[in-house]
């Protein structure tokens, strides 16, 4: 009786002293949580599907329970022809398809209606823009409300090698100025800075009062890469500065950002400081979340878990400043037995990413419960 006696008060006291130590701490159940509220840290996370709707992606990151989908509206998709993708029936029956594999369509990236014509400033942009208008309001009535677009005329995300040989032998993509530096002007010859400007707020001023009515949120991508010209094109979104100027442009709810990790990480900007600055303006609508290394006129892919950005700090940030929007990995490099058909976006590469993701977005939703 008196061993049994000691034996309890010796527990209890080796209890106390651990519990004072801050180790073996009994969980409060008040605190406790369900394992589901911390999925993905409350954020959208998505893949994308740009060419196609892949069977094997499908299933895959439906087994990942990686539910949000981001791409474009293509009719044909649906089994539609001689219909405009900005058209309504259109809208509504890719829409469909999406929801009947499983999937929710969360984001546009690459809008139709939105081309050189209104980017340069040529005949027929108020048509085009008429367009884009029109496919704001059709999106709002099936309920997607982000559009991922960019102020790339002619020439649009690019790379000079596409298979460049990373870690264990992964292919990624990478870019070299000096090797496009040379290259002669396209058809449309010099195209200055302020010429993009000035159709820039055109564009914002025709569309984003349309876009506040139809509750659609839009996602300027940055210039990729973020050199000022290529083949006399200038590029204007580049800089931190050019995308204050964008919001300062016409300052309103739908006027804002796509947070490209990797592009603003090659301007020499710190992503979580910057996740802070626009989140807490509540400008970052969508997020592409990649790592690089190097710097603007030389760089390169890498995976998730290597380059320069602090990815879990960043992820941290995104959650801090109450980001809950539609997120999704981008350009990952081709692993082995992966075809490399489309450079960046490698099926087996992309389940690593989202698996990487996943870990980092319950590991700082965890840090407060």
């Amino acid at each position: 009786m008196k061993n049994s006696r000691r034996d309890f008060i010796r527990k209890s006291a080796s209890l106390a002293a651990l519990t004072a130590a801050g180790r073996g701490t009994l969980p409060d159940p008040a605190a406790a949580r369900p394992r589901e509220l911390l999925r993905d840290a409350g954020m959208q996370l998505c893949e994308e599907y740009f060419f196609g709707m892949d069977r094997q992606k499908i299933e895959l990151t439906k087994q990942m329970d990686v539910l949000g989908a981001v791409g474009g509206i293509n009719p044909a998709f649906a089994g539609l022809k001689d219909v405009k993708p900005w058209e309504y029936q259109a809208v509504a029956a890719v829409k469909e398809a999406w929801d009947k594999v499983g999937l929710k369509l969360r984001v546009i990236e690459g809008p139709p209606a939105l081309g050189e014509k209104t980017k340069l400033g040529l005949e027929g942009r108020d048509e085009e823009i008429a367009n884009f208008i029109t496919f704001m309001k059709n999106l709002s009535k099936v309920g997607i409300d982000t559009i991922c677009y960019n102020w790339m005329p002619v020439i649009g995300w690019y790379r000079t090698q596409n298979d460049k040989p990373g870690r264990g032998g992964a292919l990624v993509t990478a870019f070299d100025y000096e090797a496009v530096k040379n290259l002669p002007p396209t058809q449309y010859g010099e195209v200055s800075k302020e010429t993009l400007w000035k159709n820039l707020e055109y564009f914002l001023k025709a569309v984003v009062p349309e876009a506040e009515k139809a509750g659609i949120k839009l996602a300027m991508h940055p210039d990729d890469p973020q050199v000022d010209s290529l083949r006399g094109i200038a590029r204007i979104m580049n800089t931190v500065d050019s995308f204050k100027r964008l919001l300062d442009m016409y300052p309103s709810p739908s006027n804002g950002i796509t947070m490209c990790q990797g592009n603003f990480a090659l301007m020499g900007q710190d992503i979580p400081s910057l996740i802070e600055y626009f989140g807490k303006r509540k400008k970052i609508h969508f997020v592409h979340f990649r790592n690089v290394r190097g710097g603007k006129f030389n760089f390169e892919e890498t995976f998730h878990d290597e380059g320069i950005i602090d990815m879990y700090q960043s992820m941290k940030a995104y959650y801090d400043v109450g980001f809950r929007g539609p997120i999704r990995p981008d350009h990952v490099p081709t692993m082995y037995g992966d075809s490399n058909q489309h450079p960046g976006y490698s099926v087996i590469g992309t389940l690593y990413a989202l698996g990487y993701m996943r870990g980092l977005m319950e590991a700082v939703a965890r840090r407060k419960t």
